[in-house]
């Protein structure tokens, strides 16, 4: 299965408002080292978008609440318990991963950790929003510039 391509409807979150656009889905698992490194960068999205970010958590509420407070996360998230329906309808091969919404359409995806493509994604955001573009993730922060999930 492939994950949901751009142009696609988006199938629906529980408890996330995706006509509300746009919206961020952060795909994530709490015991995933790489979802650990994102946590702090995906907030950054929150900061500078306000209102955009929701976390899709692949784990039980009080595993997600725990996550947050150690990694700082202060966007919703939301449990998607197993078999895992919504990262199913998304096609989420790896976590973590990034999909834009836009008015109840996929407008872009970002796998795994990969540093142009978030910058990307933040650039369509901000073109959406009118807020000004912030490089969320750049050469010298610490973090690679790609790292499969």
């Amino acid at each position: 299965m492939d994950v949901i391509a751009p142009g696609a409807g988006a199938p629906p979150v529980p408890g996330v408002d995706l006509e509300d656009s746009p919206r961020l889905l952060w795909f994530f698992k709490v015991t995933c080292p790489l979802c650990q490194m994102a946590a702090p960068t995906t907030e950054r999205f929150e900061a500078a978008y306000p209102g955009t970010v929701a976390g899709v958590g692949q784990d039980p509420a009080p595993r997600l609440e725990s996550f947050a407070r150690d990694y700082g996360v202060t966007f919703p998230t939301v449990t998607d318990d197993p078999p895992y329906p919504v990262s199913d309808a998304y096609g989420i091969r790896t976590v973590p991963t990034l999909v834009l919404v836009d008015a109840g359409t996929v407008a872009d995806v970002a796998e795994s950790w990969d540093r142009d493509a978030i910058n990307r994604v933040s650039e369509r955001v901000a073109a959406l929003t009118g807020h000004p573009r912030r490089m969320i993730s750049v050469e010298g922060d610490g973090l690679p510039s790609f790292r499969p999930g």
